[in-house]
């Protein structure tokens, strides 16, 4: 598996000869650029994990692509004119050798203020090839067992003690930072230090830090 950050929760994901976008956001750099695309997947509405504007040239630039985002966001997204599939929890998808599970039902509480909405995180399968999961912005699925997590450092919805607990259940072998665009050079080498050694530093586990370095084989 190759994965390529391109800022904050967007990754390029390269498994079993197959090329995967997860959450293109406006926090992320360069996403609609990318080409040979056979899936785009986003997890939910937020404009940090779906850039509305900038989705249309991505798409453009990948005709044969699909598309799959969580059902309300889908819903939004084919109303916009997008040909689109919906993620629903527990019902996999199919894209060629690369088994889609969707996990989780609902966005981390944000404030009892804000409404919340529904978030779908993504497991990635492939026979013979490491398992990812990417949560989106929620920490209360379950997965399963996973050989690579991505992990969200910071957000308004979560503390690290939540952060290092998600890393302790999850139990993954290996893990790269995401949702990480509101950190500070200073601010983010604190979190990562700290979630690694509190989360899973008994277990040996560090980080696979993706930032800056283009595709990276991890897992």
């Amino acid at each position: 598996m190759q994965l390529t950050s391109y800022g904050h929760s967007c990754v390029l994901v390269e498994v079993a000869d197959t090329r995967i976008l997860i959450d293109p956001g406006t926090f992320a750099v360069g996403w609609e650029d990318v080409r040979d695309l056979d899936a785009v997947l986003v997890t939910h509405a937020h404009p940090d994990h779906c850039d509305v504007d900038r989705l249309p040239a991505l798409l453009a630039g990948n005709a044969g692509a699909r598309v799959l985002a969580e059902a309300s966001t889908a819903a939004d997204l084919r109303e916009a004119g997008h040909d689109v599939e919906a993620l629903a929890s527990g019902t996999p998808v199919e894209l060629g050798p690369v088994r889609v599970d969707p996990v989780g039902h609902r966005h981390a509480v944000i404030h009892e203020d804000i409404p919340r909405i529904d978030n779908a995180g993504v497991v990635l399968r492939a026979e013979g090839e490491p398992s990812l999961f990417h949560p989106g912005d929620a920490l209360d699925a379950d997965p399963g067992q996973v050989d690579v997590l991505a992990v969200p450092v910071c957000a308004p919805w979560c503390a690290m003690k939540e952060t290092v607990e998600f890393v302790r259940r999850i139990g993954a072998p290996a893990m790269i930072p995401v949702h990480d665009a509101l950190l500070s050079d200073v601010g983010r080498e604190l979190f990562l230090r700290q979630v690694a050694n509190l989360g899973a530093g008994d277990r040996g586990v560090g980080w696979t830090d993706l930032r800056g370095r283009g595709a990276v084989r991890v897992g």
